[in-house]
């Protein structure tokens, strides 16, 4: 069996096996699945979504097709309590009972304004928080313990880096609730309900009265951080497989929205019109919702190329390069920056694997520069019989993480770029020019540098991935903590990451740092699949801090919050707490549904 073939069967085991569903045996469930779904849903049939995709439907949309949808016949004389255990199991969600969230006295709670900005804490994505802000001294650091403990409900995933808004924290959830949490002791002041998962970061404008935030099905929301009140709601895309991954940006009364999608594994159907969406940024008016432009990374529409598949769908070309990054603010040269991901059809678009500028008023490309040539995969290089596979066949190493914007030591401005191959390099922010490359570990499908590296203490913070996912990426593993000049990218210093991965009864667990990180005066924290979440010293290396995540705790309602890979979210340090998110039941992680929050005893 190749390391594809057991990638993907990982992938399976993990979302149909370690998933417990409320009501009836995770066995039971599998069971059913293969007798009435297997058949149709493993890339054979069609039209029918591939099983690879249930874990983006969720539980609610796979119920609502067993219940009044086309799947209905097929689900007769099974009880509802049946269908939505195995809903849920399906769609990778936790069912098992929880206590009702712990709520507070006060539903609404003070205004404020916020200290950082955003998902990468200043507009430039440095994910640097200053001492003001951070409150914690790196002789803090040794001495922090569990304050509290939440348990998202119904989860086995938490995707939403938390946010501050004065003494709250705001996060999103995978059921699509989005909570206002007391740091103080975990109580909700109040519970917004989005249609369906939040994995974007909340986002608070510069006066705090109105806060951002994005759902997989690709809407976007405002609402009133004060009390939860909804103002405002609008689609920031037409395709139907838009979703948002990247965290807003709100700048000067515009919100900016990156543009993500499914279609790589809706390619997986064999009866599907592969492939017709393209990535980009949406301007929003922040006070309406209202669309002031739309820039797509691939300047051309996608068009029917005169062939079929060998199912008889039409194809199209050209389509991807997804952003699934917050943007970057330059308001010096009021420019926008992003990085995109890999094309889904052949030839790849110069476009893809890329960084752009854009104008930050218009829209307008300024210029790009391509990280990797040649990048055009999506899941039917995997499963689905390779129908939709592009000729290119990958290997999928998307620039994910974030350009940062920075001042160098001798005054000079760069943009820092991490992508999933293992390269780190730098931009000339003027015109994309090169400045300096370098490679640091063999990369794969979940980095090299996957969701984000951070920027302090003159200092370039890149964590590393490098798990093996296929044999397509050849090298020296090398996951661990890179620290980097950012004049030339010469390593200052490298901490391997370690091996914390034993017993062998953790089949998703694996040492690579792929999340992003976050600096302080001193500190910089990265998380890791294996659930750690560790502190070190920005000069030397040295591990001041390290905290096992991948266990239970007995959370602020009574139940039990549980651990597991900390992934896409990365931690927050603020206001002398360090709150982070642990658990990712997705592409063969350990699942979880905790929000840690830590505090020096």
């Amino acid at each position: 069996m190749n390391l594809e073939i057991r990638m993907l069967v990982r992938l399976l085991i993990v979302t149909l096996v370690l998933t417990v569903a409320a009501g009836a045996a995770a066995s039971d469930l599998q069971a059913l699945y293969d007798q009435r779904c297997a058949s149709c849903h493993n890339g054979s049939m069609p039209k029918a979504p591939h099983q690879v995709k249930f874990q983006m439907m969720g539980g609610d949309t796979i119920y609502q097709a067993l219940t009044e949808g086309l799947m209905k016949p097929n689900a007769a004389g099974i009880d509802a309590a049946t269908l939505r255990a195995l809903a849920d199991f399906l769609g990778g969600e936790a069912t098992s009972s929880a206590s009702p969230v712990k709520r507070c006295a006060n539903t609404t709670i003070p205004a404020a304004t916020p200290a950082i900005a955003g998902w990468g804490f200043t507009p430039e994505n440095t994910r640097f928080i200053d001492a003001a802000a951070a409150q914690l001294a790196a002789a803090d650091v040794p001495r922090l313990a569990l304050k509290w403990a939440f348990a998202f409900p119904g989860a086995s995933r938490a995707r939403s880096q938390p946010a501050l808004y004065g003494d709250y924290i705001l996060v999103g959830s995978q059921s699509g609730a989005v909570y206002a949490l007391s740091l103080a002791d975990g109580c909700a002041a109040w519970i917004f309900q989005a249609a369906v998962e939040v994995r974007s970061a909340v986002v608070v404008s510069a006066d705090g009265t109105r806060a951002f935030f994005g759902d997989l099905k690709g809407r976007v929301y405002a609402i009133d951080p004060r009390s939860g009140q909804g103002l405002w709601q609008a689609q920031a895309n037409d395709h139907p497989t838009v979703t948002l991954t990247g965290s807003p940006r709100w700048d000067n009364g515009t919100l900016y929205i990156p543009l993500s999608s499914s279609e790589w594994a809706s390619a997986a159907d064999p009866g599907y019109a592969c492939c017709t969406f393209r990535g980009g940024v949406v301007a929003m008016d922040a006070a309406t919702g209202a669309i002031r432009w739309t820039a797509h990374t691939i300047p051309d529409a996608p068009a029917p190329t005169g062939e079929k598949n060998a199912h008889g769908a039409p194809r199209y070309h050209p389509a991807g390069a997804p952003v699934w990054n917050s943007p970057t603010i330059d308001a010096k040269r009021r420019a926008l920056y992003v990085g995109t991901g890999e094309a889904y059809t052949s030839p790849a678009a110069p476009t893809s694997d890329a960084v752009i500028a854009f104008d930050l008023d218009t829209g307008a490309k300024r210029w790009h520069f391509q990280g990797i040539e040649g990048d055009a995969w999506n899941m039917a290089c995997f499963i689905g019989g390779g129908t939709n596979c592009p000729v290119q066949n990958g290997p999928d190493l998307d620039i994910g993480a974030p350009p940062a914007l920075v001042r160098l030591p001798d005054g000079r401005e760069a943009l820092i770029v991490g992508q999933k191959s293992g390269h780190v390099f730098a931009l000339n922010p003027d015109d994309g020019t090169l400045l300096w490359r370098n490679k640091y570990g063999h990369g794969g499908f979940a980095g090299g540098v996957h969701w984000g590296l951070a920027y302090g203490d003159d200092t370039v913070f890149a964590p590393n991935a490098d798990t093996v996912f296929t044999e397509k990426v050849i090298g020296d593993r090398k996951p661990g903590l890179f620290a980097l000049n950012p004049v030339d990218g010469d390593v200052k210093w490298f901490v391997p990451a370690p091996d914390a991965c034993a017993p062998a009864d953790r089949p998703a667990c694996d040492p690579g740092f792929s999340a992003p990180v976050t600096a302080i005066p001193g500190v910089v924290f990265a998380g890791s699949f294996d659930g750690h979440l560790r502190a070190y010293a920005t000069r030397t290396g040295k591990l001041l801090w390290d905290f096992n995540t991948h266990d239970e705790f007995t959370s602020v309602s009574g139940d039990t919050a549980r651990g597991g890979s900390i992934e896409s979210a990365g931690p927050l340090v603020q206001a002398g707490h360090v709150i982070v998110n642990s658990g990712y039941l997705f592409g063969d992680r350990m699942g979880g549904n905790a929000l840690l929050v830590f505090a020096p005893r």
